[in-house]
């Protein structure tokens, strides 16, 4: 269902009894809509049970549609499985890998299956997010990290309680016939020549190649650097020597004029090499494909796709983008309904044969539930 600006929520599609127990909301909005506490109080009369967990976006999905200015919400009913939340405001960002390590512990159990997490956008460094999030190896972790519509001011969480600022939410899946699949695909291309990251602290690069890194990232850019830092959703970053060879890809969040330094979404570590990137949109659907192929189920039976896509594919497909969620509905089948929101990052293992969690940009994730 969704809320617009009407001011009524509205029923898009049910598959719901009467008799239904919801056990989860999904609820995903506009950053000026999803913070008015009235949209979480009208959520949890309607879904008493229920836990509630979402927030602010760049974009929001229900079905194969995107929606920039309403709220949408999905509520899921299990008939042999479980979830349980747990969250934490967290005021100091240092202690964010610690936290995550604490959440995990309060949710493992020999049942745990799978873990979803949501997290602010802005405040945290999601790669240190990520280190926490794989205290047990055999657990595999997806989620990502708000947004709010491109502004890059504030991003917004729910977690049982109104939207607000600097929290994580994390929501364990539990049951002996639950099956969660995940899958993580790109399809940007690089363009450029191998530099070398040559002075980096965490997420921020003061130098590529002994020069400012600023300076350079600019003269790549050409016209688009008036625009920074909004038009480094259009240019990421691959990152190669970081993670067992993997590449992976970094999105610009801020720039500082003063030291000439750019900042991403996650860690960018000294030595590593790094090309400029560039998308294509036919790829980037080939991508969301790709993904979709990795989280679906063997037997195609109905279910629920988690869709979280970075916001600088949906700046580069424009009005093409709800291509990529048909692509997603094409291969998972009409059985599987599909909800989710636009990020500022996406956490997923790297392929699906593996559990550790990644902070990845630019990318499709997808997580894939069905009970057996």
């Amino acid at each position: 269902m969704f809320w617009d600006k009407g001011k009524s929520w509205k029923v898009k599609k049910s598959q719901l009894e009467s008799s239904d127990v919801v056990d989860l909301v999904m609820v995903f909005g506009n950053p000026d809509l999803i913070i008015d506490s009235s949209r979480f109080d009208e959520l949890k009369q309607r879904y008493p049970n229920a836990h509630i967990i979402g927030g602010s976006t760049a974009g929001n999905v229900l079905g194969t549609s995107i929606s920039d200015d309403d709220i949408v919400a999905t509520a899921i009913s299990f008939e042999k499985s479980n979830v349980r939340l747990v969250l934490e405001d967290i005021k100091d960002p240092s202690k964010l890998q610690e936290t995550a390590v604490q959440l995990m512990s309060e949710l493992w159990a020999p049942t745990l299956k799978h873990v979803l997490v949501l997290s602010d956008g802005l405040c945290f460094n999601g790669s240190e997010l990520a280190k926490g999030l794989n205290k047990y190896e055999s657990i595999p972790v997806t989620g990502g990290l708000l947004g709010d519509n491109g502004r890059f001011k504030e991003t917004y969480v729910i977690g049982d309680s109104p939207a607000r600022p600097k929290r994580i939410v994390l929501v364990g899946f539990y049951g002996d016939q639950l099956y969660v699949g995940h899958g993580c695909f790109s399809g940007w291309g690089e363009f450029g020549i191998d530099r070398i990251i040559t002075k980096s602290v965490g997420n921020v690069v003061y130098e590529i190649d002994g020069q400012p890194a600023l300076k350079l990232y600019k003269k790549y850019l050409g016209d688009f650097a008036r625009q920074l830092p909004a038009s480094g959703l259009r240019f990421p970053l691959s990152i190669r020597g970081t993670t067992n060879g993997d590449t992976l890809i970094r999105t610009l969040l801020n720039i500082n004029e003063d030291d000439q330094s750019l900042i991403f979404a996650g860690d960018v570590p000294e030595g590593s090499i790094t090309v400029l990137m560039k998308g294509n949109v036919d790829d980037l659907i080939d991508g969301a494909g790709k993904a979709a192929s990795q989280a679906e189920h063997p037997n195609g039976d109905s279910g629920l796709a988690i869709v979280i896509s970075c916001v600088g594919r949906k700046l580069l497909m424009d009005q093409m983008t709800d291509e990529e969620l048909e692509a997603i509905q094409n291969k998972l089948g009409k059985k599987t309904w599909m909800t989710g929101f636009y990020s500022y990052g996406e956490l997923a293992p790297h392929s699906k044969d593996r559990c550790q969690c990644l902070l990845h940009n630019q990318t499709m994730t997808l997580t894939s539930i069905y009970e057996l």
